[in-house]
């Protein structure tokens, strides 16, 4: 069943994505990314969603714009209201535009895991 994302900000588009992917879109914040795409962000949270319950980080892409990153969890999994969550951070990179984010993803009741927040990283 794909997922739907809307993303505030960026004109609540939707879009679709494989199974195992967030699915709570509408748990999704952005917060002023400084021009990120929905489409970046989509591509970003969907890779994240994958890689965080193997407790592992690595690349993402989106070959439809050229941007392109990294996933890297931070810490270790915690507890928030009965759900496992872990923070992560992402980096952007499109052609010279360079960014981070800071998410938050957590396991749903369907044993996938969801972003619930991705916004830009405060430092």
């Amino acid at each position: 069943m794909p997922a739907r994302f809307s993303l505030p900000g960026f004109g609540g588009a939707d879009a679709g994505s494989d199974a195992g992917t967030p699915g709570s879109a509408d748990l999704i914040s952005v917060l002023s990314t400084g021009g990120i795409s929905d489409d970046d962000l989509i591509a970003a949270s969907t890779t994240a969603a994958r890689l965080l319950p193997h407790g592992s980080g690595g690349r993402w892409e989106n070959p439809r714009s050229g941007a392109r990153g990294t996933i890297t969890p931070l810490a270790a999994v915690y507890r928030d209201n009965g759900a496992e969550c872990r923070d992560f951070l992402v980096s952007y990179v499109h052609d010279n535009a360079e960014a981070w984010m800071q998410g938050e993803a957590c396991r749903n009741s369907d044993s996938r895991w969801d972003v619930r927040s991705l916004k830009p990283w405060r430092r």
